[in-house]
């Protein structure tokens, strides 16, 4: 909010604020120049009674004076901090501002999953952003605004294979990636080299899909299996520098149903850890990342990572 106003809220014009150039590098200093003054349209700005008017940008106000924002990059973590400070002291918009709520709008298929996260120019406003903007409240922005972000991600297409034995001849927890394929899963999305290594007399591999698997989507595919088999699944988690789902517990062939209580999420301990979908070094992004030589693990608690069963399904008929 700008606090000496009756309506008056700060923000930058959708789709938000720009973090990279268009050539790909990260975007530094200052940025003040993004940022703008906007009236919400709720409150007449002399007397304060009540109005109903769409958003528009207060005019005759250079925001950028009043508000300072600047930009560092840490290219290993590949996370941007942005410091505000107002800078509205002695000038005729002295202002304090109120706390604010903030969201990355993440890609998903090349675009922006939301280009308008928290309000629309020239339409009326919604009762979270006049919270803010007429009385500095955050409360009912800040909670919606969690209830509608997180991390999400696509996955890899799906290698299955059926085996008999009683080693998962994908991984094993607290053993290193055994070098036959599964990094490529795990850091890429390539089950080519796996599928190639696990092929052999009395095992079927089977890879579901021949892209990435968006969320919502699904993929699927008839599965031969003879007494005695058991069953084995993996998937990049697509927004990671080398997590991979699979089972963890073992998969008879006789199993029927729903096998996502089966599933976790694992890190193949070959790549370096970044942010889920906010990686330089992440595939996604064209990345590749910083090596490292850890044994496979559960995924921990660094960053909010969604319950397996917010992410996907696994069934078995």
């Amino acid at each position: 909010m700008y606090g000496a106003s009756k309506d008056w809220f700060f923000a930058p014009e959708n789709p938000g604020i720009k973090l990279y150039n268009d050539n790909g590098t990260p975007i530094t200093g200052d940025i003040s120049a993004q940022i703008k003054l906007w009236d919400n349209g709720s409150k007449d700005n002399t007397t304060g009674n009540p109005e109903s008017n769409p958003i528009a940008m207060v005019p005759n106000v250079d925001a950028s004076k009043l508000m300072k924002l600047s930009l560092t990059y840490d290219d290993a973590a590949s996370e941007f901090t942005l410091s505000i400070t107002n800078t509205s002291g002695g000038t005729m918009n002295e202002t304090p501002f109120s706390p604010g709520v903030w969201a990355v709008s993440n890609i998903l298929g090349g675009k922006l999953l939301n280009e308008m996260p928290f309000y629309k120019a020239g339409e009326k406003s919604n009762p979270e952003i006049t919270a803010i903007a007429e009385s500095g409240n955050n409360a009912s922005l800040n909670t919606k605004t969690k209830n509608n972000t997180g991390i999400i991600t696509g996955l890899s297409p799906v290698l299955v294979v059926v085996y008999k034995g009683d080693t998962n001849p994908i991984y094993q927890v607290g053993a290193k990636d055994m070098g036959i394929g599964l990094k490529d899963i795990a850091q890429k999305g390539d089950a080519a080299k796996l599928k190639d290594a696990l092929t052999k007399p009395g095992v079927s591999v089977y890879v579901l899909g021949n892209a990435p698997i968006a969320p919502g989507a699904k993929v699927s595919a008839n599965i031969t299996t003879t007494p005695g088999d058991k069953i084995a699944y993996v998937t990049m988690f697509g927004y990671s520098n080398d997590w991979f789902y699979a089972n963890e517990s073992e998969v008879t062939a006789n199993t029927k149903g729903d096998l996502t209580a089966k599933t976790a999420l694992f890190d193949n301990g070959t790549g370096v850890d970044q942010y889920p979908g906010a990686g330089n070094k992440q595939a996604l992004f064209g990345g590749t990342p910083a090596p490292e030589d850890k044994n496979i693990s559960k995924v921990g608690n660094n960053y909010p990572v969604p319950q397996v069963s917010s992410v996907l399904k696994v069934t078995y008929q």
